[in-house]
């Protein structure tokens, strides 16, 4: 018989750093994409919402893959087909509710070093988000940034931003500009 203590598997690295873990997400291969997308022409962006996995392309190739965090039920990041709209560097974040201004740098502020926007919407947003009600009235943007809370990387948990390792988000704010296409499947 086994003592409770044989029941526990010692604490391992998240899904992302441990190749072992039951929750790491398989890398999404290009030859699971929609050919469209892997023959497009130029440099793009593909977010696979489900896979939690951004890829950049260029001419059918793999420049680069990100591991991200995408929104979470009911404040879903929104699928469809973008473009880079906006970048800004050491963004201030605006709180959505109470219009409270963050500054750059601050612990508080949940954009990292880098903010790329690719879609805004002013019908504003209501729901709940795991913790409380929001109530957003207005505009509200989406965009990929970096984060403080590496351990949100590989879940659904935001309010529709997609989540990059602050390192990674500053590569890929090196490697797009405004107008760069993306595409954002379920």
């Amino acid at each position: 018989m086994v003592g409770l203590a044989g029941c526990f598997l010692p604490l391992k690295a998240g899904p992302l750093e441990d190749p072992d873990h039951p929750l790491r997400p398989l890398n999404l291969q290009l030859h699971e994409l929609p050919a469209a997308l892997v023959k497009k022409i130029g440099r793009h962006l593909v977010l696979h919402r489900s896979r939690r996995q951004l890829l950049l392309l260029e001419q059918g190739k793999l420049l680069q893959r990100y591991p991200v965090a995408v929104g979470m039920s009911g404040w879903e990041t929104p699928t469809g087909t973008y473009q880079v709209l906006e970048k800004k560097l050491n963004p201030i974040w605006l709180h959505p509710q109470t219009g409270e201004l963050v500054p750059a740098g601050a612990p508080e502020n949940p954009l990292g070093s880098r903010w790329i926007g690719f879609y805004r919407d002013c019908l504003g947003r209501s729901g709940f988000d795991g913790d409380r009600f929001l109530d957003i009235e207005g505009c509200t943007s989406a965009g990929f940034h970096g984060t403080p809370h590496r351990w949100t990387i590989g879940h659904a948990v935001s309010h529709g931003c997609v989540r990059l390792f602050d390192e990674q988000i500053q590569d890929l704010y090196n490697r797009v500009q405004r107008g760069t296409p993306i595409t954002v499947l379920p």
